[in-house]
């Protein structure tokens, strides 16, 4: 008979085929938790800058489909966000299909969106608006508040909704 010398002479195996002992596993598990312990604000912070960037747009999506809108139909700018969308068969005043229906909801990338009609014509057509985009959990899904008229110059505000003084974006 042949001796196998994996085992030893009372039938156990050598401590070099054993598994890993309780500290190994501890010290595998919390650098697991430092590393992501690291990486989890990292990561909170590259989605709040990436909703940021995208209210931005979204804020220039509105504003030129409100420009497109003003020309395409001569009754002013857009009642309200709906009328910018639509997904309907005819393209009409309140089916203009310019922005996408999630942003007609007002809720997209973390951001609620306020549209407003500031003043109107005789025949009661829009003149001017504000766009506001505001942060849907403040700290969590974004930090910076945006606003757009129908000048289309972005301006923000750190702490509080954006207004018509805030600076622009640079």
């Amino acid at each position: 008979m042949e001796h196998n010398p994996k085992n030893s002479t009372n039938g156990r195996q050598n401590s070099s085929t054993q598994g890993f002992s309780l500290i190994e596993l501890l010290i595998v598990v919390a650098v697991i938790l430092v590393i992501a312990a690291i990486a989890i604000p990292n990561f909170v912070k590259s989605k709040m800058r990436a909703n940021e960037a995208a209210a931005v747009q979204n804020l220039r999506n509105i504003t030129t489909a409100d420009v497109i809108y003003s020309t395409t139909y001569a009754v002013g700018f857009s009642p309200d966000l709906p009328s910018l969308s639509g997904n309907g068969p005819l393209v009409t005043q309140t089916n203009a299909q310019l922005i996408d229906e999630v942003l007609a909801t007002g809720k997209k990338s973390g951001y609620q969106f306020t549209y407003l009609v500031v003043t109107t014509d005789a025949q009661g057509n829009a003149t001017s608006y504000s766009v506001n985009a505001d942060p849907l959990v403040p700290n969590y899904t974004g930090t910076r508040h945006f606003y757009a008229d129908q000048t289309a110059v972005i301006r923000e505000n750190d702490t509080a909704p954006a207004a018509a003084t805030d600076s622009p974006l640079q």
